[in-house]
């Protein structure tokens, strides 16, 4: 069997993973993944023309978001689940279907029969379907189908979290169907799907909003908050990562009293900031880096392994008996902890009971990191902002946002860190972080260096700052203050973020470590020309270039 997948950043070659994914998936997870975006697009046909009626299905509207979140890189590996999703999304298609009239002109995807309920079928019709072997003559259109596709995954993502901590907006699921069917509308031209592309930016703000105010209404706003980097050799402890702060919440108080300690890991080490959090002296640190360097630092962690949304990584024999997964996550053979019903907790007794069995952590290393820069508190320290811009004690920002990843290339970013002058503040959201948060860059203006504003959705605040900024200086736009971008991609939330930064105007990102393999030429032209995006160079030009304002 072969596959094609370009959708994150690590692509083989830059061009396609066609063998195996970097990312771990086989051809069988590609194709099942492939096959529940067909079905998903079917689904949407309806769900635009029920919706059209006055026809909707809320709880459909979220399956939608969730099952499309579960083909992102990292997220599902689980032969069964994923077959799982495809078989609901043909029961909700149909029942749909039933709910409206006869659509003349239902195109196969929303027409066609389920094949017979097996995963062999399921993968013997995605090699009909799938986007490789269905790509559109003009490669233009294809690369634009798929840009808005993988904008539509990275949104599905941010509605799921915010869904889980009940906040959902009708219109980002109405625009979720609605982009999935415009993929499939060979009439649509170049211009119409650029402007969707920059209108699912427009609606990834919206997303990132929702979930900002989820997660501060519940947890509180971020606080500038120093974590323990070392670990507690007298006690055991479980170990949570990804993004999802409720399933951080349910595990601190399931643990509360156990004398097991809870460690954060990777985009969960800004969780430490919001108040709610610091409540429970349980809660003793963070854990390890980047997601990519999971399997080593997981190893080493000797408790019970929770992963909570995506950014997971095939688990070694040395630890695949004592991790777990739940929402959206899943590999094959790994304990998955079922969703909450409703007014009720997770149930996470399978990892206190695994983790009484278990020795304290292997410490990695020591000391402490700052974190908790969120809009709230810059925009607090905005008079100490601007006297430090207007001194010129402060001569640009740098947003030095997105994700890590394993390529050496990314040592990039490690590097600008390190030579940018001391007059500069990088601003920083997401893993992208751990190339450089826990080096001795000082402070400016009693402000560390190095802002971290939190996990990658919080690239929102990053916006808030600079749009407040904008305002307050009376520039007349954003490209007009002392910003310069340098952000670093690898999957399709950093993808749904580009297109947010370039939906609100900004101009002049630097993006790498490489250009998307996804774009076609024109297509990157066009972005080239139309937003000044630029692909990296080395550091000494390109720090050169933004202090220049360039």
């Amino acid at each position: 069997m072969t596959m094609f997948c370009d959708q994150c950043q690590e692509t083989n070659h830059n061009i396609g993973c066609e063998i195996r994914g970097i990312c771990g998936k086989d051809p069988v997870i590609a194709s099942l993944q492939d096959y529940l975006l067909y079905a998903l697009k079917g689904l949407a046909f309806y769900g635009v023309r029920a919706r059209a009626l006055g026809i909707v299905d809320a709880h459909t509207d979220v399956f939608v978001a969730q099952a499309l979140f579960a083909t992102l890189t990292n997220v599902n590996f689980d032969q069964e689940r994923l077959a799982q999703l495809i078989r609901e999304t043909f029961v909700r298609r149909d029942q749909l279907r039933a709910r409206i009239p006869p659509q003349l002109d239902a195109p196969a995807m929303a027409t066609c029969l389920m094949p017979a309920d097996s995963i062999e079928a399921y993968v013997a019709h995605s090699d009909t379907i799938a986007a490789r072997a269905t790509h559109h003559p003009d490669p233009d259109i294809q690369s634009l189908r798929e840009l808005l596709t993988y904008g539509l995954k990275g949104l599905a993502a941010y509605c799921d979290h915010a869904y889980v901590l009940d906040r959902c907006d009708a219109s980002l699921m109405a625009f979720l169907q609605e982009g999935l069917l415009a993929t499939t509308n060979d009439g649509a031209t170049v211009e119409e799907l650029i402007a969707l592309a920059l209108h699912c930016g427009q609606q990834g703000v919206t997303a990132m909003t929702l979930l900002d105010e989820a997660n501060t209404s519940r947890f509180g706003h971020p606080e500038p908050t120093s974590v323990n980097l070392g670990v507690d050799p007298t006690a055991p402890g479980i170990l949570i990562s990804g993004h999802d702060l409720l399933d951080l919440y349910d595990l601190l108080e399931q643990t509360a009293g156990t004398g097991i300690n809870v460690y954060t890991h990777g985009e969960m080490l800004p969780a430490h900031a919001y108040p709610v959090f610091k409540q429970y002296p349980h809660l003793v640190g963070n854990y390890g880096g980047a997601w990519w360097e999971q399997q080593r630092q997981f190893e080493s962690f000797n408790g019970p392994i929770l992963m909570t949304t995506n950014c997971m990584q095939k688990p070694r024999e040395s630890y695949i008996d004592r991790i777990f997964t739940t929402g959206m996550v899943g590999w094959e053979g790994v304990p998955h902890i079922a969703d909450r019903q409703p007014g009720q907790q997770k149930d996470f007794r399978p990892l206190i009971e695994r983790a009484r069995t278990c020795a304290p952590p292997i410490e990695l290393e020591s000391g402490q990191i700052t974190v908790g820069f969120a809009h709230t508190t810059v925009l607090g320290a905005a008079d100490q902002v601007l006297a430090a811009l207007q001194s010129g004690a402060l001569r640009r920002f740098v947003v030095m946002a997105g994700c890590d990843g394993r390529q050496k290339e990314r040592s990039y970013y490690t590097n600008v860190a390190q030579a940018l002058p001391k007059d500069t503040i990088i601003l920083t959201a997401g893993c992208a972080k751990y190339r450089y948060n826990k080096l001795n860059l000082g402070t400016l203006g009693g402000l560390p260096r190095v802002l971290d504003a939190g996990q990658c959705n919080d690239c929102y605040s990053l916006v808030k700052v600079a749009l407040a900024l904008t305002e307050a200086v009376g520039a007349e736009s954003v490209n007009d203050l002392p910003i310069s971008y340098d952000i670093a991609w690898y999957e399709q939330k950093a993808v749904l973020v580009l297109l947010s930064l370039l939906a609100l105007g900004v101009k002049g990102i630097r993006l790498g470590p490489t250009l998307p393999a996804f774009l076609s030429p024109n297509v990157a032209d066009f972005l080239v020309k139309t937003f000044d995006i630029k692909p990296i160079d080395t550091v000494a030009n390109d720090i050169a270039a933004m202090l220049s304002g360039v």
